[in-house]
């Protein structure tokens, strides 16, 4: 079972991937961008050889074919990575296809990966570390490729967001289950830069992690850039979607800090945080001015002050984006949209203020003396206008965007008509600079944590036993067969553990000491029972179905050189009528007893042979192999 609706196998195998041979805009893009990915790595290594062959000869006339040939490949790198940013400068792919009143957003595009074979690293790391037949997991190492096929091509919705984070969530637990932090799994991730198309290649499964939580904030940014503008509801969903992508991109900037993939570094990602929140903020003055903005001068003053708040946050957005190195991986076409944005909302916010100077000239008399001539204000709104369509038009991949253009020519026009209204015989105060707006907002864009990160997803490997105890920390001896004689006597040992149980307390002396058992033993199973889930009363059950011959036990013992276990759960002795074992105390930290609280003797759910005549006290020593029931005896009082 895993998270429901997110990912149903084996019997079709089908998931919330979307199909890859769909020909959906965005599925060229990204179809466009994985053969780019190709091209670029086939170049780097052509250059790689050529720059080796270089050092190497001292042949000039072969230095001299090396080096033109070295410069084609320069050459054909420099266009590549022009086409993968004209593959991140296409907007328009991402947005609502009904809509054509508002200025698109800029989504960010899925990081691309190569197939990874899991079958044959997993099939013999289970039969060297867990001592069991990897052919046995075929299904599940099946389900687990199946799975990340489908994480290659997300559905640009909520199930494409919970098909991530179910993978990302097994992630953890394969990590525990198979990737030894002394060892290497022979398992290459490879991930491609999305602004650069730059391979990275390594071993290390934080790769994976930390790319496929790139993806998860990625495809949020297409889920808010693809919601409808024109209605509440969807402006509300964009603003969710963009502030939990930065939610995720914080987390990722967090939790992995040395990501070896520059669109991943710290620099980067805290641009890309700064850039979702300026579009939820820019979001929420649309949601703002949806149901129309009433000529009242408190209003535009607020419509004002808000226009300038979310210039504001595309002028950090902008200084982010010129800084060194981000200004040279980041796409022309986002500096300038950020350009173009920051001239167009700041010119907004001096028609506002033009507007409630000029048509309410009574109340800003009589609540201010600071009078600034509404005409001003508009002058600098139509050199702010002036400029957005300037930078709109010095950027090809802008120019492509007909409702960008048409947007800041209605605006232009808009304020040229409203200066000339207002127009008469010049004074002196007409020339005056208008100053800058104060920006202020009632609902400032912030970083939201999805909780869809992780889901609660069952361990593919449920079958190798608990992870707390059978992982790839723990290194294991293979099973061993111990014959044990339960019918009727002692058995010289404890049990304890919620699964595996674990022997304590070994008589050295007792029969299954000689047979084989080793103090600190894991019982994985019982004659043909698997036992790694179960607790010390099903274990104890099946040994008392057992007849006089004896049963078989599978036992494993951990090798030296692993991490200690924790103790969480208490220790019982086998058939002690009416008995806590004191042990328990020592190994349940679930429950500790503060020292001025009494103990209640608890009954033990145990109960062999004798029925409930017998009491201990608090000393207690090795089992003895006399007696017609499983004991733990040092002084024991008979009642």
């Amino acid at each position: 079972m895993v998270h429901p609706g997110s990912f149903l196998l084996p019997a079709g195998r089908c998931c919330c991937g979307c199909n890859p041979l769909a020909q959906t805009g965005r599925s060229k893009l990204q179809n466009k961008r994985a053969t780019l990915n190709q091209q670029i790595i086939k170049q780097m290594r052509m250059r790689a050889g050529a720059e080796n062959l270089l050092r190497a000869t001292t042949n000039n006339k072969v230095r001299e074919l090396v080096a033109l040939e070295l410069s084609y490949v320069n050459s054909n790198l420099q266009l590549l990575t022009e086409q993968l940013e004209g593959l991140n400068s296409s907007v328009e792919v991402y947005q609502n296809v009904q809509e054509s009143a508002s200025i698109p957003m800029i989504p960010l595009g899925l990081k691309e990966t190569k197939e990874v074979d899991f079958s044959v690293p997993f099939k013999d790391f289970i039969l060297e570390h867990y001592s069991e037949d990897g052919s046995n997991f075929e299904d599940e190492i099946a389900d687990l490729m199946d799975l990340r096929q489908a994480c290659r091509t997300p559905s640009r919705s909520e199930a494409g967001i919970e098909l991530l984070a179910t993978y990302y969530s097994h992630l953890s637990l394969i990590e525990s289950r198979f990737f030894s932090p002394s060892g290497q799994m022979g398992i290459f991730f490879t991930w491609y830069d999305s602004f650069t198309g730059m391979p990275v290649c390594q071993q290390n499964i934080s790769l994976e992690k930390a790319s496929l939580l790139f993806n998860m904030g990625a495809l949020y940014t297409q889920i808010g850039t693809r919601c409808d503008h024109q209605t509440r509801v969807g402006l509300e969903n964009a603003i969710t979607a963009f502030q939990k992508a930065a939610g995720v991109l914080t987390h990722l900037k967090e939790t992995f800090t040395h990501t070896p993939s520059y669109d991943m570094s710290p620099a980067m990602l805290s641009m890309l945080v700064r850039l979702l929140l300026a579009q939820a903020q820019e979001c929420l003055y649309e949601k703002t001015a949806l149901p129309g903005i009433r000529n009242e001068f408190l209003t535009l003053v607020r419509m004002a002050q808000e226009s300038a708040k979310v210039a504001d946050t595309y002028e950090q957005v902008h200084q982010s984006m010129i800084q060194t190195p981000i200004k040279d991986n980041v796409p022309m076409f986002w500096s300038s949209m950020a350009q173009v944005k920051i001239s167009h909302y700041r010119s907004l916010a001096h028609y506002f203020v033009g507007i409630a100077l000029l048509d309410h000239q009574s109340v800003v008399a009589s609540t201010t003396h600071l009078l600034f001539p509404g005409k001003a204000h508009f002058r600098r709104a139509i050199m702010g206008h002036e400029e957005a369509l300037r930078a709109h038009n010095l950027c090809r991949h802008l120019r492509k965007l007909d409702v960008l253009r048409e947007i800041l020519q209605a605006s232009h026009k808009r304020t040229l008509a409203k200066l000339d209204e207002n127009n008469s015989e010049d004074e002196f105060t007409d020339y005056m600079d208008a100053p800058d707006i104060v920006s202020k907002t009632e609902q400032k864009a912030e970083i939201e944590m999805p909780m869809s990160i992780k889901v609660k997803v069952k361990d593919f490997f449920h079958k190798l036993g608990p992870l707390s105890v059978f992982s790839a920390k723990q290194r294991w001896t293979a099973p061993r067969t111990v014959r044990l004689y339960p019918g009727g006597r002692d058995l010289g040992f404890m049990l304890k553990g919620d699964g595996p149980v674990q022997v304590l307390s070994l008589d050295p002396l007792c029969a299954a000491a000689k047979n084989g058992l080793k103090e600190g033993d894991y019982i994985v199973g019982v004659k043909d029972t698997d036992c790694k889930w179960l607790d010390v009363s099903e274990v104890m059950k099946l040994l008392k179905d057992s007849d006089e011959t004896g049963v078989d036990i599978r036992v494993v013992s951990m090798m030296e050189g692993s991490p200690p276990m924790p103790n969480k759960s208490a220790t019982y002795s086998g058939g002690l009528s009416k008995t806590y074992s004191m042990i328990c105390l020592a190994f349940d930290n679930s429950d500790k007893v503060p020292k001025n609280r009494k103990v209640t003797k608890k009954t033990s759910f145990l109960n062999w042979g004798t029925k409930g005549k017998s009491k201990s006290v608090s000393t207690l020593s090795l089992p003895t192999a006399d007696g017609d029931m499983y004991v733990l005896h040092s002084r024991t009082a008979q009642f």
